[in-house]
């Protein structure tokens, strides 16, 4: 389908290419902190060094006609999923499907009660999303289409260094690193600058006016809940940075294991963050942004979960709430994408909107004792059907999905009565194609497979009753496109998986 793609370069060309990508990547922040597998701990103990996060050479191809259908429903998926979790009748009788065999979402069903009975403190929420999309050929279609991975509600990764990577491919295109034959294939046109950086500080910017004037009379924040350990945090920071230079808004990080040292909710259930370095100078948080609290594994003892009860009773603005987070699950996606399911019109009643999600849909199906999760199991455990299919667990951040031949070994060792915490998806087909990946100071050349994602903001007023919502921003925020060797089923760019990557768009 791709032309013959990227052309071989000598020992000159090569040098003279990464010499560039590794001085604009370190001058323009697209770095992560280096893994101790790269840098071993007692070369660098106390963490500050920094390397270039891995990233393709090339901008990889892909089809002008399947990024503008992935463009075209950002909004409409910020509607879906806003819709979702505003409705709590229809998610609880999703989610206490799983609260029997999965106790991590058992907990944050848990933290979404003991909140209920009190009351929510504030009706805003604010969504910060990233809809994942792979390329599918089907020789049935004139042309190919996109189709959904999985919808993200939580630490929605790498918008930060989404629209670094595109600023690179674009100045190595201008500085003459790329051959001649490229000329025609990358261009200036064909390269689409990712406004993920700018896009994601809005939607935390419109969420912090909108939250109004402090109430404990101290000054306004906006908190980035991050982890103890955070590799990744360049990505992380060139939100922050756009959102105090460019909308004036005071941020601080606050790794998950300080919630409790560091916050306290007041009287009127303002959340109050008292800096450890300033301790005299309190601040009033508006929102609380969340990249970290979407891993059981974060979760090692009751504190933790004490702490994440405390941000969600709060009055600040949560991106995500526990039920937004909660309709980020697998088994969401299961019910909506599920063939001839009822529930995508019940959230979208526009049709050409739920028909333009729909299309973007994968058959995706339940592995419980209902006639559709039945016929899941008969496909999982049958290794010649089950080479069609990945089967996914509720969990975020990469690593966990179990791939076609391993499907029916991974249920003879897992008891049946915790099947129903899967869903089965049958495989995206995406076309051949090559790239060469930089990390670790090592080139890995071969075959590779794109992931698009979409981001997306939402800002929305939960209404008096049950499902009703007024939503009050709803945007699209940039694009992110990772990139994965063809022998490699999981994609994660944090989890070792992965590449950062911009698009080249081509006409197919």
């Amino acid at each position: 389908m791709y032309p013959e793609y990227p052309p071989d370069l000598n020992d000159e060309q090569k040098e003279y290419l990464l010499f560039n990508l590794k001085d604009w990547s370190i001058a323009h922040g697209l770095a992560v902190r280096p893994t101790p597998t790269y840098v071993p701990t007692e070369q660098d103990p106390s963490a500050a060094l920094a390397t270039t996060a891995p990233v393709t050479l090339f901008p990889s191809l892909f089809p002008r006609v399947c990024f503008g259908q992935a463009a075209s429903v950002v909004n409409a998926y910020n509607e879906l999923y806003s819709a979702i979790a505003s409705d709590e009748a229809w998610l609880k009788d999703i989610v206490e499907e799983l609260t029997e065999i999965d106790d991590f979402m058992a907990n944050l069903w848990k933290v979404h009660m003991e909140v209920k009975k009190e009351g929510y403190a504030h009706t805003l929420n604010l969504g910060l999303f990233r809809s994942d999309y792979m390329v599918h050929v089907d020789p049935s279609e004139p042309k190919p289409l996109v189709k959904q991975v999985e919808f993200n509600t939580i630490a929605s990764s790498f918008g930060g260094l989404s629209s670094q990577v595109t600023g690179m491919h674009r100045y190595l295109r201008s500085v003459d690193a790329y051959p001649e034959s490229m000329a025609n294939i990358v261009t200036e046109s064909s390269l689409p600058p990712s406004t993920s950086v700018p896009g994601l500080a809005r939607g935390m910017a419109k969420a912090h006016e909108a939250y109004g004037k402090s109430g404990s009379g101290s000054p306004t924040c906006v908190l980035f809940l991050v982890q103890d350990m955070e590799r990744n945090v360049f990505d992380q920071r060139h939100v922050e940075y756009a959102l105090n230079e460019n909308h004036g808004v005071r941020t601080f990080r606050l790794p998950f294991s300080r919630v409790l040292k560091d916050t306290k909710v007041d009287g009127e259930r303002n959340l109050i963050y008292m800096p450890p370095q300033t301790p005299q100078k309190q601040y009033e948080v508006t929102v609380v942004y969340l990249r970290a609290g979407y891993s059981p594994s974060e979760y090692e003892d009751q504190t933790a979960w004490d702490a994440r009860l405390q941000i969600e009773r709060s009055k600040a603005i949560k991106c995500p709430s526990v039920l937004l987070q909660l309709a980020g699950t697998k088994k969401v996606q299961q019910v909506l994408a599920t063939p001839h399911s009822p529930h995508l019109k019940r959230f979208l009643p526009d049709e050409k909107q739920a028909a333009d999600v729909l299309k973007t849909f994968a058959p995706i199906y339940p592995m419980d004792k209902s006639e559709a999760g039945m016929g899941a199991r008969k496909l999982a455990t049958d290794p010649e059907t089950a080479n069609r299919y990945v089967m996914k667990p509720q969990r975020e951040g990469g690593g966990n999905n179990v791939y076609r031949k391993a499907i029916p070994d991974t249920l003879k060792n897992l008891p049946e009565s915790q099947w129903p915490a899967y869903i089965l998806m049958e495989m995206i087909e995406p076309p051949e194609q090559s790239n060469v990946i930089f990390r670790n100071g090592e080139l890995q050349k071969g075959g590779v497979i794109c992931e698009l994602g979409m981001y997306g903001a939402c800002l929305w007023r939960q209404g008096q009753h049950d499902g009703e919502r007024e939503v009050l921003e709803n945007f699209d925020a940039g694009y992110l496109l990772r990139t994965k060797g063809d022998s490699s089923e999981e994609g994660g760019v944090a989890a070792g998986f992965g590449a950062v990557d911009s698009a080249c768009l081509v006409d197919v």
